[in-house]
């Protein structure tokens, strides 16, 4: 059974003799590409310790230098890209192929400090780092979660929090579900009634609310010094009630619906025969890439039950082209896959069940074929909104009942689908749709220990998953959420040890 403290496990973890111990004397070695990291890892540790811990940049450092906690981006003859991680009794040495990779090295040795490092006020020591040797690389390169802020909002603060825990669990794309029949929530200078009313509902009557411009940019800046990329999310055909509210045109009859506050889906189209719709998508598409620096954009497209499938294929056959015209690579829900007829190189994303049903695995098949790729997202097992337990209150269970932390770690990416292997898969994205919640407590009530699985799924290798060690490394973590006042759910899957006193 794996002992270690790191989440996700590391491909290879071998404890050593001994132990480092950060002091007031400890100083952080870094240059070039790898200052950044190094000015994130001495943030991150400053808070707890009180310590200074100075940056050295200096070019012609001793490398045996002791005391010194040294990053550096070169070589490692991993497999592929990836980080090695050494403590010993006098130094630390994090060596990566990248800047990416280095800072996920930095959330293992932070891992490795006592779980107190994660407080924000100072604590008493010592700062002990066992001995150890990992060398590590992710399994999937597209590891995800995303944060529906369309049913219910959330403002820059919470979205900055959720980023935080992402980047402790090395997942690195942020999924934002922008617009939605409930709200429209990025602010679109060319239809500025977007924001202006079709903003201001919210599931349950709430007041709603969206991102300026500098907003969003404040948003995609803080998630890319955490090497995380923000994939915008603009759902159409359907799921369009709030953009239909703000702009009658865009219907068919010309007709404003009234503003959505409820939970149902598939009511709400686009016109499909009219060029003001396709106006609309050349606009916003345009708007959004160019305040989005990744290289995705999601267009949406499930749930589309009040369009015809003829006026479906048309309307993706053209959506799709507008938008890759704005040069981004396409992301769409596996409904997408009915089109014969997407850009090359679109990418699928499938949220069907560990079971495939209702001819998913064929839509599947159809971006593959089409040159593409996917993104698993399997509802009953991966989906952090549905309910731990049907006495809970937060949460729903459309997808086949309660999903258990057992159900969200026994599930393998490459199994779903027959003939989709790890080469056909970008990578996993674990959804929360807010319908149900409406602050960060709650979701992190929601996400947490099952978003802990899904970065181990996305992150270590198939062969190396261990419920056993997961639980038991999960129940030795939970004083590390505890200190990052991070709010989880005590699942009765593990043995969790007595909570933590409040600070």
């Amino acid at each position: 059974m794996t002992t270690h403290p790191v989440m996700p496990a590391p491909v290879h973890y071998s404890p050593q003799n001994g132990h480092f111990e950060l002091t007031e004397s400890t100083r952080i070695h870094a240059t070039g590409t790898a200052l950044s990291v190094a000015d994130h890892l001495a943030k991150a540790l400053r808070p707890a310790t009180g310590f200074a811990l100075s940056i050295d940049e200096s070019d012609n450092a001793d490398a045996g230098t002791p005391n010194t906690i040294a990053l550096t981006i070169g070589t490692t003859a991993l497999p592929s890209p990836g980080y090695l991680l050494t403590v010993d009794e006098s130094r630390v040495e994090l060596r990566a192929d990248d800047a990416a990779h280095l800072f996920t090295a930095v959330q293992s040795l932070r891992q490795l400090l006592p779980t107190a490092i994660e407080a924000t006020t100072v604590q008493a020591g010592p700062w002990l780092i066992p001995g150890a040797e990992i060398s590590d690389y992710p399994r999937f390169v597209y590891r995800g979660a995303m944060l529906d802020v369309a049913r219910h909002f959330f403002a820059v603060a919470d979205v900055k929090r959720y980023l935080d825990r992402m980047a402790l669990l090395k997942l690195n794309v942020l999924h934002l579900h922008l617009t939605d029949d409930q709200g429209w929530r990025l602010h679109i200078d060319s239809w500025p009634d977007l924001t202006a009313l079709g903003a201001t509902t919210a599931v349950g009557g709430g007041s709603g609310g969206f991102y300026s411009k500098a907003d969003y940019t404040e948003i995609v800046e803080y998630a890319a010094s955490r090497f995380i990329t923000v994939v915008p999310e603009i759902d159409v055909p359907g799921h369009t009630n709030a953009a239909l509210a703000a702009y009658p045109e865009l219907n068919a009859d010309g007709a404003a619906p009234a503003p959505y506050t409820g939970i149902e889906v598939g009511f709400s189209s686009l016109s499909i025969d009219k060029e003001v719709t396709y106006q609309l998508l050349d606009d916003v598409f345009r708007e959004v890439s160019e305040l989005t620096p990744g290289p995705y954009l999601h267009l949406g497209g499930d749930e589309s039950l009040a369009t015809s499938d003829e006026d479906y294929l048309e309307f993706i056959r053209r959506a799709t082209r507008i938008a890759a015209s704005h040069g981004k690579t396409l992301i769409g829900w596996h409904e997408m896959g009915r089109s014969r007829d997407l850009p090359e190189g679109t990418i699928g994303q499938y949220w069907s069940f560990v079971t495939p049903r209702d001819d998913a695995d064929k839509r599947v098949a159809s971006f593959i074929e089409q040159g593409g790729r996917m993104i698993m997202s399997p509802a009953d097992a991966i989906y952090l909104d549905m309910k731990y337990a049907s006495e809970e209150a937060l949460g729903l269970e459309w997808a086949d009942g309660p999903t258990t932390l057992h159900d969200a770690y026994h599930w393998d990416p490459a199994a779903i689908v027959v003939g989709v292997t790890d080469d056909h898969i970008l990578g996993i994205e674990a959804p929360v749709w807010t319908e149900t919640i409406d602050n960060l407590r709650d979701l992190d009530y929601m996400a947490f220990p099952r978003i802990v699985a899904a970065a181990e799924i996305a992150w270590s290798p198939r062969e190396g998953h261990d419920w056993a060690g997961f639980t038991q490394r999960l129940a030795d973590w939970s004083p590390r959420l505890d200190a990052a006042h991070i709010n989880y759910n005590r699942v009765s899957d593990v043995n969790w040890p007595a909570p933590a006193d409040p600070k």
